[in-house]
């Protein structure tokens, strides 16, 4: 047991040691970069710092990736035959102990219009401006949730209500279609936030799904391009790559008494979704009356996505294995072993930086400890299986936006990543510094190092957001004036719009 658990602490370290990020997790599988709609981007845990709502803490699970604002007819909706789910650790043993698990409903309204004295079905999403009944919506998207206590199959379910409208049935806006069509998107998706009522727990949540603008910051193209950037250079001085894409958020709002329930205030979560063990095209296809009919879906579910901390498999992962990755559940993340023990990236960007990327040696200690068992008196749960989570301590006083570092904990922001992840949070400049040494001596020895072999040099993509709210922005050197995030609930910014022409192109 003693070597299985020393195998699954070094088995995720390999997934921490990335020099250069790429989009958190954009198409970063074979499989998934051709089932975007579960493909899970980004995601987010933090103590809300929202005014009045630090006894919270929010979630949010990003999926489908870079999606262009002007991407009609159809848009982005969820799949309908999918299952998204967030997963929630309270107890450091690397298995669900709470899991809030969402699934979606399409409902067709087969408009018509008068054409020659026949009714003919339009072609269209929405037939006139759109408010929030959705009465010219040609389509809406519903979506129930469940609380699962235990295991996310066996465990005991229970239904999380709506205390806004009533019943079990939420809406989802639809996407930022144009300003025509939605002339206020922000008040119009604001009807979308609710209060929920959860199983078991005395005080309401909230929650949202709808498209957000993508909050990921990062210098993407460049990287791709045997990495095509200064790593030591200015961290304003590349402009965000993805600035013009959006995204769909599952955003979730939980008091904490419902996640800690004894004296460890640490928890640890990730997001996955599912799809059917079984699936065949329906010859039938051309008499469905919806999209859903196209395919018949059957069997158990089998997770297609997986995502924890930012960046892991991308840049760590082997290709023959990164389907494999988001298909597996952190209590088995020994069988990753190789990447650990051997991994590659280092040895990549040393060939290409020579002198200034010099990969510190192993074992990454220091790693195992920031990414696989949280920083020990910071998040690491009293009692820990290593495995690759967010972790959150929620004892940590949330940050107001104003005193926010974007580098978190390296920068004495300890309410930052990777102490949870918030919006902010420059995940790809905190990972170039800590892969590269800049903890080594202070969480766990480098091998033979005991400090950043480089000096501390200040390794960065050269990409950063604006700042934590729009109050707090300040623009320098390539970065986007809309590269930053809402100071509330949802948290990311609305979604930019797919019309006028140039709405959604950034400056």
């Amino acid at each position: 047991m003693k070597c299985r658990t020393f195998l699954a602490a070094l088995a995720l370290s390999a997934a921490t040691v990335p020099f250069v990020a790429q989009a958190s997790s954009h198409r970063e599988a074979p499989f998934i970069a051709g089932a975007p709609k579960v493909d899970g981007t980004d995601f987010y845990m933090f103590r809300s710092y929202e005014p009045g709502r630090s006894n919270f803490v929010t979630f949010i699970a990003n999926y489908n990736p870079l999606q262009d604002s002007y991407g009609g007819p159809n848009y982005f909706t969820l799949d309908p035959k999918a299952l998204y789910e967030i997963h929630i650790d309270t107890n450091g043993d690397a298995k669900a102990d709470l899991t809030f698990q969402f699934r979606f409903t399409n409902t067709y309204k087969n408009l018509t219009v008068n054409a020659g004295g026949q009714n003919v079905a339009v072609p269209l999403i929405n037939v006139g401006a759109v408010d929030a009944a959705g009465a010219n919506l040609n389509l809406t998207q519903s979506y129930k949730i469940e609380l699962v206590r235990g295991d996310s199959r066996s465990g005991m379910r229970g239904t999380v209500t709506n205390a806004t409208l009533g019943g079990e049935t939420f809406l989802k806006p639809v996407d930022n279609i144009g300003n025509k069509s939605i002339a206020n998107y922000p008040a119009y998706a604001a009807n979308f936030v609710y209060n929920v009522a959860i199983p078991g727990c005395a005080t309401q949540g909230r929650v949202f799904v709808g498209q957000r603008k993508d909050g990921f910051v990062v210098n993407l193209g460049e990287i791709f391009d045997l990495v095509n950037l200064n790593p030591v250079g200015p961290r304003d001085g590349a402009p965000n790559t993805i600035a013009d894409k959006n995204v769909t958020s599952i955003a979730l709002e939980v008091p904490i008494s419902c996640l800690v329930t004894g004296q460890d205030p640490v928890i640890g979560a990730w997001t996955t979704a599912s799809l059917r063990q079984g699936r065949v095209l329906n010859p039938d296809a051309e008499r469905s009356d919806s999209d859903d009919g196209v395919r018949i879906d059957g069997g158990a579910w089998t997770q297609v996505s997986r995502l924890g901390m930012p960046l892991v498999n991308e840049v760590v992962i082997g290709l023959p294995d990164k389907n494999r990755f988001n298909g597996s559940d952190p209590s088995h993340d020994a069988q990753f072993l190789i990447y650990v023990t051997n991994p590659a990236l280092p040895v990549l960007l040393n060939a290409l930086f020579g002198s200034a990327a010099i990969p510190p040696a192993t074992p990454r200690n220091d790693l195992v400890t920031i990414f696989l068992t949280g920083v020990k008196g910071l998040n690491q749960p009293a009692s820990v299986t290593p495995s690759e989570m967010l972790r959150l301590n929620t004892s940590v006083a949330p940050t107001p936006p104003a005193s926010q570092n974007d580098l978190g904990v390296l920068a004495g922001d300890n309410a930052g990543f990777p102490n949870g992840r918030r919006p902010y949070d420059d995940v790809v400049d905190i990972t170039l510094r800590a892969a590269m040494g800049a903890l080594c001596g202070a969480v766990g020895n480098c091998g033979s190092m005991t400090k950043d072999p480089n000096g501390g040099l200040p390794y960065t993509d050269g990409a950063r957001a604006a700042g934590p709210d729009a109050a707090n922005a300040r623009v320098t050197g390539k970065e986007s004036p809309n590269d930053y995030y809402l100071d509330a609930f949802p948290y990311l910014l609305d979604p930019l719009a797919g019309s006028p022409n140039g709405a959604a192109v950034m400056p």
